[in-house]
């Protein structure tokens, strides 16, 4: 959908509600880091949500009216988005993430990861077992992950661990939502203490991973999200350390493990200067995830 020109009067059409949205998003102090990174599309999520309309709608609808109902709606959502620095996927209730809806609120962080792009690819290329048969989402918070996993490839069957009991009742929602119950488990585990006798063909995870100084310097609106879901020490490592010294006990001989580390990937790297870590690259952005196959995990 397309930023043109420029609005100051009352929106009647939500062409004209989408310009009064980012201008006021564009003037105020907010930051954008939950879903999307300019004012503009945050306008159309907020725009398109209150109107009723697909998040996926072309410019064909910037001349549908937006009723009295509709915008007193944006102009509530708006003025709490801008004063409280609330992200709009909370203020909304949900987020999109791989092409699909979750239910989202503050149990459990923001779904944000480049993850779902390796999704959308079938993990291409960088697993190379056979079609993949047991998946595990690792600190899974409210299960997008392991969700759209599951929901991209039908014979999968996918486990969602993580310790907090919130974001867990959470991605039970979400395994609702999505009508995967039949072929997903949501289990409470500190990593991987819950499991038994399981392998898996793909481990993913997206642990927390801040380190003390980026944690003390975010923005407004990261203080919205569970705390437990972001930092991990002084280094932001803490949890990824346990992971590395654990998956390869949960991969099958040919699985890959799958983690997100962010900003601090090269305190990995330090850290583990014998592993050859994959740094996979994203056409949508994003960085700081790396693949290692079971094999180098333990060679």
């Amino acid at each position: 959908m397309d930023n043109k020109g420029s609005f100051t009067q009352h929106p009647a059409t939500v062409g004209q509600a989408l310009q009064y949205c980012s201008e006021t998003l564009e003037k105020s102090d907010v930051f954008f880091g939950h879903g999307t990174d300019n004012p503009w599309d945050e306008a159309v999520q907020l725009v398109l949500s209150v109107a009723d309309l697909p998040q996926d709608s072309d410019n064909g609808v910037l001349p549908h009216p937006l009723n009295d109902e509709a915008f007193a709606r944006l102009q509530e959502l708006l003025q709490r988005r801008i004063t409280e620095h609330l992200p709009l996927p909370y203020l909304l209730g949900r987020a999109w993430f791989a092409g699909l809806e979750f239910r989202c609120d503050q149990r459990a962080i923001i779904p944000r990861s480049p993850i779902a792009e390796l999704i959308l690819h079938d993990f291409q290329p960088w697993y190379n077992g056979p079609e993949p048969r047991r998946v595990l989402d690792l600190c899974c918070g409210g299960g997008c992950i392991g969700l759209a996993t599951a929901h991209y490839f039908s014979g999968v069957e996918v486990d969602l661990l993580d310790i907090d009991p919130a974001a867990l009742d959470l991605a039970r929602e979400n395994v609702a939502l999505l009508d995967l119950g039949s072929r997903v488990r949501v289990l409470q585990s500190n990593l991987f203490e819950a499991l038994e006798d399981v392998s898996y063909d793909i481990i993913l995870s997206n642990p927390p991973y801040v380190d003390a100084a980026d944690l003390a310097a975010m923005p407004a609106e990261f203080l919205h999200e569970p705390e437990l879901a972001l930092g991990s020490g002084p280094d932001g490592l803490d949890l990824t350390h346990a992971i590395l010294a654990g998956a390869a006990n949960f991969l099958n001989d040919t699985g890959l493990l799958v983690v997100e580390v962010g900003n601090s990937w090269a305190a990995l790297e330090e850290a583990y200067p014998k592993l050859p870590f994959t740094w996979l690259e994203f056409e949508r952005g994003g960085h700081g995830v790396f693949a290692l196959s079971a094999g180098e995990l333990t060679g």
